[in-house]
């Protein structure tokens, strides 16, 4: 039960029991008067017939035994007390007062009534009576000629008797009207209430947000004006939220695509938005809204860069390096308005793969360059030497051109690796897919190389688990795998092992070639598929090598959708895997 339907209830039994409480006083004031005047009449007749009945006999206390006597008789029969006063105020008779005490019963001139019938009139009074130890009313009348009183009185129990049984049926009355007017009330609250609180369930439910919430009855008064404006009101601001929830999932699927991190602090310096990338660019996780960058992130520089942006009058773009990653800065401060406190937004561009593709074509430039000087200079030295000294034997003759001949094809070598590479990468290489048994292709050039193996005393070997039968192109795999067991041959010292392992899953073929050969430091690991990039440079040139083979493995296996990986210990060996797709007729 509602508090409002309480108070109601409550003021609805007040105001009956107010209405009981004054109606029965009004009805007992009624009925005293009533009663009084009722009785008040019947005494008049009756102190008129005593008067009557004592005309005669003179009011005298010698007279007390005959007035004693008759106002007994009058008593009995009229069910009154009567009383015989002489003028000089002495009783004579009385009808509640033995003979003998009559001597002794006070002097009754000063009696109100008795007074005013010794003055001529009817003489009135309501009190109690020492004599009989009542309350009584009484009524005289004077007696003529001999100016004696005649005074009746009757008790007022009877009076109070009524009274009392009209208090019983007004409190009767009462109750069974509060009874009623709480039941009244009651329906009568639940009734006028409940538009109230239909009213309240709806402001309850704008306010928690249910916005579509409508009210199960339609009202008909000012409640259903001010509950139409609400749900008006409603209706307007879900509008206005999913206009703006709708814009805000597309702001957040826009910064949630970007390539670039979004960071944005308030005038505060705390983050308000900062999206997934940013996340993902300093590897920070839990929630960032409402830390400053500093307490968040932790990078000195980048709080630096926010204060300058937020005290500058322009853009800042500057640098910011972290331990894995190269990032640009653009950091700007929010428009100044009146009514909207400053802010700064900064974008953060992962620059890292530019500045290793800058290292790379710095590196390439210069090892470019420095593998094709060295040829170049052995070339242009030696043809200077023939050129210029015709005095020379013919056996330095056919030593210099030998040279010469050994540099020209190094240089050759070279520069057709470059050009495949070069092709390999712009994906200008034709590649003809089909099946490519790998076992019978590693089996064919381990035969190739017999006597290089023999020579260096290394032990090959190579099995298969499962299929061998591959989706590629044969010329790419023969290049791979040429490239890699070549590798091989070179960096494993005599009497080393060289193993070839083909396995196979629902989808790829992996060929792994290890050997026991000299390792690669844990340090070079990441870098050994770069072009031109050698771990042992002085043992590379004298084997031969350019430094571009493993980064054209590398290329050929993306290019045939595979993935290349390598695991090596230094002092113990190399294992260089690469996948290939399965082949699509190939036994399960």
């Amino acid at each position: 039960m509602s508090r409002s339907q309480l108070k109601l209830m409550a003021a609805l039994a007040a105001l009956v029991l107010l209405v009981v409480l004054i109606s029965g006083a009004l009805a007992e004031s009624s009925l005293r008067s009533r009663e009084l005047a009722r009785i008040e009449r019947s005494l008049e007749e009756r102190a008129a017939l005593a008067r009557e009945l004592a005309r005669g006999l003179p009011f005298e206390p010698d007279e007390r035994r005959a007035l004693d006597a008759l106002a007994d008789r009058i008593g009995r029969s009229a069910g009154v007390r009567v009383t015989f006063i002489s003028s000089d105020g002495t009783v004579v008779g009385d009808s509640q007062v033995p003979l003998s005490k009559l001597p002794g019963v006070e002097n009754h001139a000063g009696r109100p009534e008795v007074a005013a019938a010794l003055a001529g009139g009817i003489g009135r009074g309501q009190r109690r009576s020492d004599t009989v130890g009542r309350e009584l009313l009484y009524l005289a009348v004077p007696v003529e000629p001999d100016g004696g009183v005649v005074r009746v009185a009757v008790s007022l129990s009877e009076v109070e008797a009524a009274a009392a049984e009209l208090r019983r049926v007004l409190l009767g009355a009462g109750a069974l009207g509060l009874v009623a007017a709480l039941g009244l009330s009651y329906a009568l609250a639940r009734y006028m209430l409940r538009p109230i609180r239909e009213v309240r369930r709806l402001t309850s439910a704008v306010a928690r947000g249910q916005l579509d919430y409508r009210l199960p009855l339609h009202l008909r008064d000012e409640l259903g004006d001010i509950a139409d404006s609400i749900q008006r009101m409603a209706e307007q601001l879900r509008e206005r939220l999913a206009d703006t929830s709708q814009e805000k999932e597309r702001l957040q699927a826009v910064l949630d695509g970007m390539s670039e991190g979004v960071l944005v602090v308030d005038s505060a310096a705390q983050i308000v938005l900062a999206n997934d990338r940013l996340r993902r660019l300093f590897g920070v996780t839990g929630v960032l809204e409402g830390r400053t960058p500093l307490e968040a992130i932790r990078n000195a520089d980048l709080a630096e860069i926010l204060v300058e942006a937020e005290t500058g009058d322009g853009p800042v773009a500057r640098p910011l390096t972290l331990a894995y990653r190269t990032l640009r800065v653009h950091a700007v401060r929010f428009p100044q308005r009146p009514a909207a406190p400053l802010g700064t937004v900064a974008v953060f561009h992962d620059v890292t793969e530019l500045a290793q593709l800058e290292r790379m074509r710095r590196e390439f430039v210069a090892n470019a360059s420095h593998e094709l000087r060295t040829p170049l200079s052995a070339i242009r030295g030696f043809a200077e030497t023939l050129l210029g000294s015709p005095s020379l034997s013919e056996e330095e003759q056919r030593s210099y051109v030998e040279v010469i001949d050994r540099h020209a094809r190094r240089l050759g070598n070279l520069v057709g690796d470059l050009l495949e590479l070069s092709k390999i990468e712009s994906g200008k290489t034709p590649l003809s897919l089909g099946p490519v048994d790998c076992a019978a292709l590693v089996g064919a050039l381990i035969d190739d190389n017999r006597a290089r193996l023999e020579q260096r005393e290394l032990e090959v070997s190579h099995e298969v688990k499962g299929t061998a039968l591959a989706w590629a192109d044969p010329q790419a795999v023969e290049q791979i795998l040429t490239n890699l067991i070549d590798n091989a041959i070179k960096y494993t010292e005599p009497q080393g092992r060289i193993h070839v392992a083909i396995e196979s899953d629902d989808r790829w073929v992996r060929i792994a070639v290890r050997d026991t050969g000299i390792g690669i430091p844990e340090a070079d690991l990441g870098r050994i598929f770069e072009r031109f990039y050698r771990v042992d440079k002085a043992r590379s040139r004298t084997l031969g090598g350019t430094g571009l083979g493993l980064s054209i493995v590398k290329h050929l296996v993306h290019s045939l959708g595979g993935e290349i990986s390598v695991e090596s210990e230094l002092g113990a060996g190399s294992s260089f895997s690469f996948t290939l797709p399965r082949g699509a007729s190939a036994p399960a």
